[in-house]
């Protein structure tokens, strides 16, 4: 039996003694995210809002199984939002889709959740009405004319089934429920009340395909009413996706358990949480690289200069040779020596350990 056949069902409960040490936790380590957040800078802020939104939006996606280009999102959203950077590229219509759904959960959290608005998302995910090569149901309920809906994870051929959602004539009746419950004031903790949401929506299914994605922008969006702001500083999806295994288990486990969810809620608040010291990571590195381009601001630097220290600092893949400076900044091996050189002279990169015809280097983030 599954969760949504139980006979109380969707009357969830928990163990609220047992998920106060996390829920304490969660809230203060969000609190002193949202305080050092509010100690940087506004451009310092807005690059760390591009950061987190570019990550959620990449990881949703791939979660799933689909890769987006990473320049493309942040282009996407970058416009969208009305920031100035450099690089902007064109994005495809799909990276457009996801982009537009995810900014509209997070930036308009405020606003009503209808079916409506779901069924936007939900075409903006797939502007050309298929998933992959598959035509699908785009923008309505799903049907049930491929058999029951099941949610699987795993490689096409070897999908290991987790659970099997409502039938579809259920569908119309069980989202205007959730709808209600989500629309009004759920008297619960913010993130509570994120991790029902995300788990009651899942349990449904209701579309053929894009349920996760949805779940997701959901979870943020609830979260971004207890805040009462649209800046995300850390990513949960991102998070989902560093712990997938655990995500689908625990779903699975609860799917196939009672309508006491303690479990889920356990595993939600600790992602969160996990997720957040990562974002602590991630806005001290955004830190780092504001004084960085502050101390150089001032600085005699050559275009070939700035566009390859922007690459490094932008999480640069394997170690910088002359040979790599030369390929990115479009210069002879030559000229990119020259660059190098100068920019160990002035402090901004080191040589690494060792040499040769391999000899590397490392940007110097910090003034140590």
């Amino acid at each position: 039996m599954y969760i949504w056949q139980q006979a109380t069902w969707p009357n969830f409960t928990w163990d609220d003694m047992a998920l106060s040490p996390l829920l304490a936790q969660a809230n203060k380590e969000q609190g002193r995210l949202k305080g050092k957040l509010e100690a940087m800078g506004f451009k310092t802020q807005r690059e760390a809002l591009l950061q987190t939104l570019t990550q959620d939006v990449i990881q949703s996606s791939d979660i799933e199984g689909e890769k987006l280009n990473s320049d493309q999102v942040r282009s996407s959203i970058a416009r969208r939002l009305g920031m100035d950077i450099d690089g902007l590229v064109p994005a495809d219509r799909n990276v457009e889709g996801v982009v537009e759904m995810m900014l509209d959960a997070t930036q308009e959290y405020d606003s009503t959740l209808t079916d409506e608005r779901l069924f936007s998302w939900h075409a903006a995910l797939f502007p050309t009405g298929r998933s992959g090569i598959r035509k699908i149901i785009v923008g309505a309920w799903r049907d049930d004319s491929a058999g029951p809906m099941q949610v699987v994870s795993g490689p096409i051929g070897r999908e290991t089934v987790h659970f099997e959602a409502p039938p579809a004539e259920h569908i119309p009746g069980e989202s205007a429920r959730f709808l209600e419950w989500f629309n009004q004031a759920k008297g619960i903790d913010p993130l509570l009340a994120s991790g029902l949401a995300h788990l009651w929506f899942i349990s449904l299914h209701p579309f053929e395909d894009g349920n996760g994605r949805i779940a997701r922008a959901m979870a943020d969006m609830v979260i971004a009413q207890g805040e009462n702001s649209s800046r995300r500083s850390y990513s949960m999806s991102a998070q989902i996706r560093e712990e997938r295994d655990d995500y689908y288990n625990t779903l699975e486990r609860v799917q196939k358990s009672s309508l006491n969810i303690t479990l889920w809620q356990e595993w939600f608040l600790g992602c969160l949480s996990r997720a957040i010291e990562k974002a602590h990571e991630n806005l001290d590195e955004a830190l780092l690289k504001a004084r960085f381009w502050e101390r150089y601001a001032k600085e005699p630097l050559n275009e070939r200069q700035i566009k390859v220290l922007n690459r490094i600092i932008d999480k640069f893949e394997g170690k910088l040779t002359s040979s790599k400076w030369a390929k990115i900044a479009k210069c002879s091996q030559d000229t990119a020596g020259r660059d190098i050189k100068d920019l160990i002279e002035r402090g901004a990169l080191r040589k690494d350990p060792g040499g040769g015809r391999s000899t590397s280097y490392s940007i110097v983030l910090d003034e140590a």
